[in-house]
């Protein structure tokens, strides 16, 4: 396997991330809005600031969703600040996660599933800064130049 193939590899599993954590968190978020916490007991937020779902769903569709969604955009249209914000979108996931279960007091597979896919976005922004072994440093520029053919 080349270089570049390796970075494209990598880059598109970030935007695979980045997208299904941006679409989970937007959908969760108005969802939590719309049916008043999705079925959720009351009593989950006992341990938490919040009287209702309302500012946990708007937390949730706002700065996670957010910040998943500005990840995705940036990664598409070849922005190079995309690499900052996939960072912080992995960031704003753990945490999230981490305040979550502290709050509900428990953990499942869905706090497991996003709190690895936060971890992933990390991982996979450290593999395209060159930081991993397996995968050789590679001009940025160089990573994000559409492949054409030369003449």
């Amino acid at each position: 396997m080349t270089p570049h193939y390796l970075s494209q590899l990598v880059w598109r599993t970030l935007l695979g991330v980045a997208i299904f954590n941006a679409l989970s968190a937007v959908s969760g978020g108005v969802l939590m809005l719309f049916t008043g916490g999705l079925g959720m007991p009351l009593s989950m937020l006992e341990n938490s600031p919040f009287p209702s779902f309302v500012g946990p769903a708007i937390i949730l569709l706002v700065v996670i969703g957010g910040t998943q969604a500005l990840a995705t955009v940036l990664m598409v249209r070849s922005r190079p600040t995309f690499l900052l914000w996939s960072a912080v979108a992995g960031f704003a996931m753990i945490i999230w996660i981490m305040i979550e279960t502290a709050i509900i007091r428990g953990f499942g597979v869905l706090q497991a599933l996003y709190f690895s896919t936060g971890i992933a976005q990390l991982a996979l922004v450290l593999a395209l800064l060159g930081i991993v072994a397996w995968l050789p440093r590679v001009q940025l520029a160089e990573r994000l130049a559409p492949t054409t053919s030369r003449p």
